[in-house]
């Protein structure tokens, strides 16, 4: 019953998106009212709600007959795994990725914007959901019939039900994700949309603040889930589906930096338009298969699809952005140095990061086809590339508060203290550790730009007016953010140190001044699941002694063992745990140990990055009144968060 209602239910919403992007096409065309238009964006939303809200309800019945809970659900999975399994394989994930589209379909459509910029862009974005309708409904239908119908389910992947962060993750990057659509839609729906399509640039603004927001949450949410899951003991791999994510934000970022400059909208439309271009093909990475990955989904026919769709958006992209747009009145050309060239510097340093981690991704996907073998490409490939690219663009950005006035000796003089403390860290930082070349610099460049963020925001509380409004200082925020991360990465990086042995009971493993001695070997489980946990005591110097437990856990439904690190959180670095292997007899056990030094920065940078977008997003999105005296007034500058934007 609950299958045919879900099937009806998706049905009903490609019928509604096909209706409602002809609805908008109409209003835009002929200028027809938008009362219709928007019921039907509505009856769309309320379609994916109703499909989400149908497999939950099977997934909570554990009603078997539906496909999707004969495969992911299970009588003994506790209640909140029960509900996270909707988006814990391909095709419930949809579902939630129908529901944030149409939430943002319905969010857009309630707003007053320009007519015609406003119902072309509506129907780009009823168009993406009319497309991701037809996926679910002909080639990811979750509610298909099982016959026979089984007893009991697997439950989703054991790795998806060690951590409360499945349910905050995938939601969070797909809320990223999907607000991207909306600068994407702008941008499509400009050049067709004559005059009224000369503001979408500044119309588009929050909503790419918004995502941008939530995709860096997201990402900062899915490397705190791998360092806390997966047991390896990092948090960033260089994993395609990991790149996938990496590759939209960067583009984002890269879009919000270059509205910074007047005049350059074609920019603005080609980075609009190539950050959900590679949110669409991040989307077929993921679900066609066509990588192997710990987060990517299984083979499935939605591949030629998607492939297909990509193409089609790229083509379309090219068409309209190629067209020359209404663009505003031109400021001028930027002096060579300038706050306005290093905006646009940093821009083209992002987009050339996200071009080499492009290639690194899709590269083994190119030469399998040519060669017969897959290539690989490594960490080492990136280190050597992205990363010292990464460390200009964090130079950059600590440069660019200076050039916030026009006298350049001032400007220069500003910069004397910042640089200052970069080579003093670098100097102390060196002689006491030598952590090595890539470090160090990353090191000199995070004090040189907190240092001058420092005196920016004290030269800004000091002084009246506009320059202390949350707007101005939100750039700010998401600077130290992305320094502190840059901080956390290289001190992870660079004195993270480790060691492996398998322990007799009452032996010690030890690294630097940590040191875990195995007390005892203890099994619990049935037939169905078993656990293995090792008793360890764990000692470092000033710290008293305390019990941590590290297991591995079997599960028999899907054959799978899953690793669970201890991790021994401290106020500059992580103490992580975890327990390989385990001999029949439980007399030994194989445990690696590792030291690492100041990991809480990534997530306090991350978080502080994130908080900081969704503050812009709600600053530059509140209305603003005028009076008439003040309309023939020249516009402050748009809010810019990520590198390069406390200016």
């Amino acid at each position: 019953m609950l299958g045919d209602l879900g099937t009806a239910g998706l049905a009903v919403g490609l019928s509604c998106a096909t209706l409602t992007a002809l609805l908008w096409l109409r209003v835009a065309l002929f200028g027809a009212a938008v009362r219709t238009a928007r019921r039907g964006t509505a009856a769309t939303l309320a379609a994916a709600a109703l499909a989400c809200a149908l497999l939950e309800t099977a997934l909570l019945r554990h009603d078997f007959s539906v496909r999707f809970v004969a495969e992911n659900g299970g009588r003994d999975v506790p209640l909140y795994y029960t509900l996270t399994s909707l988006w814990s394989a391909l095709d419930g994930s949809l579902l939630l990725w129908l529901l944030v589209l149409g939430g943002y379909a319905a969010l857009l459509g309630r707003r007053a914007y320009p007519p015609r910029l406003h119902a072309y862009a509506m129907v780009v974005v009823s168009v993406v959901m009319m497309f991701f309708f037809a996926l679910s409904t002909f080639a990811a239908n979750p509610f298909r019939a099982v016959s026979p119908v089984p007893a009991d389910g697997p439950g989703p992947n054991p790795l998806l039900q060690q951590h409360p962060a499945m349910g905050v993750h995938p939601p969070l990057l797909y809320a990223g994700y999907l607000g991207l659509v909306v600068p994407f839609a702008f941008a499509l729906a400009a050049p067709l949309a004559g005059r009224d399509g000369a503001r979408w640039v500044r119309l588009a603004r929050p909503w790419a603040l918004v995502a941008w927001a939530a995709l860096t949450g997201g990402i900062g949410m899915g490397a705190w889930w791998s360092y806390a899951v997966l047991g390896w003991g990092g948090y960033w791999a260089w994993d395609p589906v990991e790149n996938a994510s990496l590759l939209p934000w960067l583009t984002a970022t890269a879009f919000l930096h270059t509205t910074l400059v007047r005049g350059r909208v074609a920019w603005h439309g080609a980075l609009a338009c190539a950050s959900f271009l590679l949110v669409l093909l991040g989307t077929f990475l993921t679900r066609s298969g066509a990588v192997a990955s710990v987060h990517a989904f299984t083979d499935s026919p939605l591949g030629p699809m998607l492939l297909g769709f990509v193409l089609l958006a790229v083509a379309v992209s090219a068409v309209l952005t190629g067209r020359r747009a209404p663009e505003p009145a031109r400021a001028g050309r930027p002096r060579a140095l300038s706050r306005a060239t290093l905006v646009l510097v940093q821009g083209v340093l992002l987009v050339t990061i996200a071009a080499v981690v492009l290639i690194g991704t899709i590269l083994p996907l190119l030469t399998a086809p040519l060669t017969g073998t897959r290539s690989s490409v490594g960490p080492a490939y990136y280190q050597r590339t992205a990363v010292p690219l990464a460390v200009v663009v964090l130079l950059v950005m600590g440069v660019t508060p200076a050039l916030r006035v026009r006298d350049r000796s001032a400007a220069l003089r500003r910069l004397v203290v910042p640089a200052a403390a970069g080579l003093g860290t670098v100097a102390l930082v060196g002689l006491l550790s030598r952590p090595g070349p890539a470090a160090l610099t990353a090191f000199g460049a995070a004090g040189f730009v907190l240092t001058g963020l420092a005196g920016d925001l004290a030269h800004r509380l000091r002084r009246p007016g506009p320059h202390r409004r949350p707007a101005r200082l939100a750039g700010l925020v998401a600077h130290a953010g992305l320094a502190l991360v840059a901080v956390g990465v290289a001190g992870s990086s660079a004195y993270g140190r480790d060691a492996e042995r398998t322990l007799r009971v009452g032996e010690t493993l030890r690294v630097s001044d940590v040191a875990v001695r195995l007390v005892a070997v203890d099994r619990t489980g049935g037939s169905g699941s078993m656990a293995v946990r090792a008793r360890l005591a764990l000692t470092a110097s000033g710290r008293p002694a305390r019990t941590i437990t590290p297991a591995l856990r079997y599960q028999a439904a899907r054959d799978a063992a899953v690793t669970v690190p201890a991790i021994d959180t401290g106020p500059l670095r992580d103490t992580y745990v975890t327990l390989l292997a385990v001999a029949e007899d439980s007399g030994t056990a194989t445990v690696r140990l590792a030291v690492n030094p100041l990991v809480g920065l990534i997530w306090a940078g991350g978080a502080l990055t994130a908080a900081s977008g969704l503050l812009a997003a709600a600053v530059t999105a509140r209305p603003r009144t005028r009076t008439a005296a003040r309309t023939d007034r020249p516009r402050p500058a748009p809010l810019a968060v990520g590198p390069g934007a406390a200016t």
